[in-house]
């Protein structure tokens, strides 16, 4: 039975690690729908939220009854729920990837405005927190992910910025108010999205030593 649960136990960090893998092709597509303004890639991202949905039911049912069949010992139990904790930050990433694509679609009947090169920055460290709490999942590596943590921060000033920018290009252009507003709605996911990477690496944090960290780093 050890030898059966030790399966379990790594197709479930496969699994984890593959639903994160998905949400960070989400992100990838929003970005190059936004660039393209292509409306109908937008409209398969947002559909394809609806395959994480999925896969965060499946995992989180599994690891319920992982725990109930096997009621592992302290090591493997925090693993479990360190999984479960994981998955939930993940599908709300793919939620906030799909929010961007639906500022896409909205920005389709607006007057063209230039998407600033702010949004790509977060989006693109956003992307990169994401890829390495993963790498620090895989390979328990706290180093990591406190870096991932320190990078949140990063993204919270580009976003200040960008919504202080955003705002005197209003004043200049009050005929951009619309577009601009859908364009400081995708600031804002992209933003969230950092927090939820930050979220997954200080769960790592806790599956290796033990440590609650939240609010601290």
């Amino acid at each position: 039975m050890n030898r059966h649960f030790d399966v379990e136990l790594q197709g479930l960090k496969e699994r984890v690690t593959a639903m994160g893998h998905m949400v960070e092709e989400q992100l990838d597509g929003a970005m190059k729908a936004l660039t393209d303004r292509d409306v109908e890639k937008a409209k398969g991202i947002i559909a394809r939220d609806h395959q994480v949905n999925a896969m965060e039911v499946g995992i989180d049912e599994d690891c319920i009854r992982m725990i109930a069949l096997h009621q592992p010992e302290a090591r493997d139990l925090r693993f479990i729920i360190t999984a479960m904790k994981i998955i939930t930050d993940l599908e709300r990433m793919s939620d906030l990837a799909a929010n961007v694509c639906e500022r896409v679609v909205e920005l389709k009947d607006e007057p063209p405005v230039t998407i600033p090169a702010a949004i790509y920055s977060m989006a693109e460290i956003g992307r990169d927190m994401l890829r390495k709490a993963l790498d620090a999942f895989v390979m328990k590596n706290t180093s990591e992910a406190l870096a991932v943590c320190q990078e949140d921060e990063r993204v919270n000033v580009i976003y200040r910025d960008l919504v202080r920018s955003m705002v005197q290009e209003v004043s200049r252009d009050p005929g951009k108010t619309s577009p601009v507003i859908r364009l400081l709605f995708v600031g804002r996911s992209l933003e969230r999205f950092a927090d939820h990477a930050t979220n997954v690496a200080e769960i790592i944090v806790y599956l290796v030593e033990g440590k609650v960290i939240r609010h601290i780093v």
